[in-house]
């Protein structure tokens, strides 16, 4: 995953999509641990897509960025997710700022807001991506925010790229960038639910 730099530079929705089939295949039938490494580096792959849809996400970027950083700096200390988020669990800093754990949820919550934007590029007719962007947002994002920030979003929505404007800065046309999505939505959606899994499991919760 990572050999062609090149490759994930210049079509990244082809870079997310190999990456996040790739974690799918991980997971294999939902027993199997998922590496923290591997994990971070898909996530790192997702970042540039904040940056093209403008102002409206941000704030989404500029977190979503620092957090993923951070998560694959702690790959290096812990091999799969559970194994980090144990650590934090045992020194009882699960909830403190800057804590692995925390970052990961966050950083969880930009993945999903991804898939659901593309959820919704899938089926919405026509070349705007407000109404996407605007339904991923409230149903991912706006439930954990402040009235400022829900009104600072929802003003920068007006200046949100076309959908061939967003395509063109992934140098990708319609019709390949289509398939890539696709291929995202399958394989994120099972990977968003393992790690939300996690959470629950653990008795930590998501909705923090």
């Amino acid at each position: 995953m990572g050999s062609n730099g090149g490759e994930a530079t210049d079509r990244p929705l082809f870079a997310i999509a190999t990456a996040w089939k790739g974690l799918q295949a991980e997971l294999g039938d939902g027993h199997a641990a998922l590496t923290l490494r591997s994990f971070s580096s898909g996530c790192s792959l997702i970042s540039p897509l904040f940056g093209c849809l403008g102002i409206a996400f941000k704030f989404a970027e500029k977190d979503y960025v620092a957090k993923v950083h951070d998560l694959c700096g702690a790959a290096k200390e812990y091999e799969t997710l559970t194994a980090m988020i144990g650590q934090d669990i045992r020194n009882d800093t699960v909830r403190n700022g800057g804590s692995h754990t925390r970052n990961l949820l966050r950083v969880l919550r930009g993945v999903d807001m991804v898939r659901v934007l593309f959820e919704h590029i899938l089926v919405t007719e026509g070349n705007s991506l407000k109404e996407p962007a605007s339904k991923a947002y409230d149903q991912v994002f706006a439930p954990h925010h402040s009235w400022t920030i829900r009104k600072a979003v929802s003003a920068g929505m007006f200046m949100l790229p076309t959908k061939s404007q967003f395509l063109k800065k992934l140098h990708e046309e319609e019709d390949s960038a289509r398939t890539h999505i696709e291929e995202f939505v399958k394989s994120a959606t099972p990977v968003v639910e393992y790690v939300n899994n996690v959470f629950v499991t653990n008795e930590l919760g998501t909705d923090w």
